[in-house]
């Protein structure tokens, strides 16, 4: 590990003070009680609750644009049981509803016609003035309505300098660089983005991919060759290659000719990434789709054998946002998911992320053209697709395209304790709860493969409910003692690959994010290293603040 040493000095550390505001020093450098680098809903809900515990806290965001994907597509929230969302998680959804409570905020269609659509419950829960299906641009705003509210300073466009950009002394981070020259120092630090690029660059261990079921006696973890969950693989026998039954001809594309590895066996592939797209079907708002450079209509040509089967469901996961708009999710066999094509983004530099991004996008604008165009694709679906087209009034500053790919999974910390399938189906009790969490354990599928008997088929999608709502242990968001203790992380938390497809939701980051930030001011105060924080303190200072630790079964 190499460890910058320019644009500070040690010195710096004693010029650090428990104040509330943050403090510039010369030579672009700065300071605060609490230095929280990334842009995601989990970075914003941290410093908001780092200001509310009288700590000064920069945010040190590589986007431009605040709320990762719940401002970045993602309005169909994943909220599991609601109950177990409180605190400033609770009070965003709050704010939502306050959002769109004023006529003038609906637009392209009346409240009255959208209705209180949802999954099993409410869009809009109006005793407890919660709402939970949104726009992007709403979202945004309620980000940045916080940021100006909290008086949080941001710095915006800023890139980890992951390679020569931290000095760790003593265990401890001291500050980070990032690629412009700016360097952050502060006594507590967390990692709030879905890469955990800071994490891995002070040394935490970490994993990716997924374990073999035998590392934590799981069922659900390792690779599920023959297990079919949810509606997402082929029903149908369809051929994988160019010539149908010819191996002679060769594989069509998105396509693995590996082998897929046995049963329960681990990995290092991740489940598949996508841009949750905002489509409106409204003829002011929409914008018809266009062909992308470098589009194939041969990538799609696996869709075309799964329409040729009679398969009709292709609209499934069009879910209704307010405005006659969707956040469009992947669907069935073939879809917006770019399965196999994301790998190696984790470990990536940042010119190979920004590549496989690119990657994505180009995939989806052109399943998207191709179903709309495409002569072989039959005419009703066709008929549908066209109707809809991106939101001409989101991510407007990006030819309407989303800012943030759905990264569902990227490193995941390997802590003072690992949340397994265990924990979150309820089979093991959960040490020191900061969070609660209740979605299924949900994993999209990882590889398309050949099967033995000469058929394509899709591997790793998962799909198992919890039986109630659990418990998510302190001890997930602080690396093992003596690896950092002053660093913790409520996004990439340590976990298993299938219990993370369940704390992965975006209300759970927000919950975590605040509970990281309170341990940080409460790490502060007492002048302990985070694994350390007195837990009884901690939990008085959660559920004061309205975090949800525990449900009567």
């Amino acid at each position: 590990m190499k460890f910058c040493t320019l644009y500070f000095s040690l010195a710096i550390t004693c010029f650090l003070s428990y104040c509330t505001d943050p403090v510039k020093q010369k030579n672009n450098s700065y300071s605060a009680d609490i230095i929280i680098y990334g842009g995601t809903s989990a970075a914003v809900i941290s410093a908001v609750q780092a200001r509310k515990m009288g700590k000064s806290v920069i945010v040190v965001s590589p986007d431009k644009h605040l709320g990762g994907l719940t401002a970045g597509g993602l309005g169909w929230t994943d909220t599991g049981n609601k109950e177990v969302i409180g605190g400033l998680s609770r009070d965003f959804y709050h704010r939502i509803y306050l959002h769109y409570d004023k006529p003038e905020n609906w637009k392209w269609q009346s409240k009255e016609e959208y209705g209180n659509r949802g999954q099993g419950t409410p869009a809009i829960d109006g005793d407890a003035r919660t709402m939970w299906i949104f726009e992007p641009h709403a979202a945004e705003k309620a980000f940045e309505d916080l940021v100006s509210e909290f008086d949080i300073e941001i710095y915006r466009d800023e890139w980890l300098d992951r390679e020569n950009g931290v000095l760790v002394e003593d265990g401890k981070i001291i500050s980070f660089s990032t690629l412009s020259g700016k360097t952050y120092s502060g006594l507590m630090f967390i990692d709030a983005t879905y890469e955990g690029d800071l994490m891995a660059s002070s040394g935490v261990n970490y994993h990716v991919g997924r374990e073999a079921n035998s590392v934590y006696d799981e069922e659900w973890n390792g690779i599920q060759t023959g297990v079919l969950h949810h509606a997402h693989h082929f029903k149908s026998d369809i051929s994988p290659y160019v010539i149908p039954g010819d191996p002679e001809s060769g594989l069509l594309p998105l396509i693995s000719s590996e082998d897929p590895g046995n049963f329960g066996e681990g990995d290092s592939r991740l489940q598949a990434y996508c841009f949750r797209m905002c489509l409106s079907n409204h003829p002011d708002n929409r914008v018809e789709f266009q062909q992308p450079e470098g589009y194939d209509p041969m990538q799609y040509e696996l869709l075309i054998r799964v329409f040729d089967t009679g398969r009709k469901d292709y609209f499934q996961k069009f879910d209704p946002i307010p405005n006659r708009k969707t956040d469009t999710n992947n669907h069935g066999p073939f879809s917006t998911d770019y399965i196999g094509m994301n790998y190696d983004y984790p470990e990536a530099s940042y010119e190979r992320r920004k590549e496989i991004m690119e990657e994505h996008e180009t995939y989806q604008k052109g399943l998207m053209y191709f179903i709309a165009n495409d002569p072989r694709v039959p005419e009703d679906i066709q008929n549908k697709m066209r109707q809809w087209g991106l939101a001409k009034d989101e991510f407007t500053d990006n030819g309407n395209w989303p800012h943030q790919i759905y990264v569902r999974e990227a490193r995941r910390m390997i802590g003072s304790m690992v949340m397994t399938e265990h924990e979150v189906l309820g089979k093991r009790e959960v040490p020191k709860p900061v969070g609660m969490g209740s979605y299924a354990l949900d994993s999209h599928n990882i590889q398309r493969y050949v099967k033995p008997d000469g058929f394509v088929q899709n591997e790793g999608d998962i799909g198992v409910h919890p039986p109630h709502p659990y418990q998510i242990s302190y001890d997930a968001l602080v690396p093992k003692k003596g690896e950092c203790d002053n660093l913790l992380v409520p996004v990439c938390v340590s976990s298993s690959h299938i219990a993370f497809g369940s704390i992965r939701m975006e209300p759970v980051f927000m919950i975590l994010g605040q509970s990281a930030a309170a341990a940080a001011g409460l790490a502060i105060d007492t002048k302990v290293p985070v694994q350390e924080v007195d837990y009884k303190e901690l939990s008085n200072i959660l559920k004061e603040a309205g975090q949800v630790l525990s449900l009567n079964k």
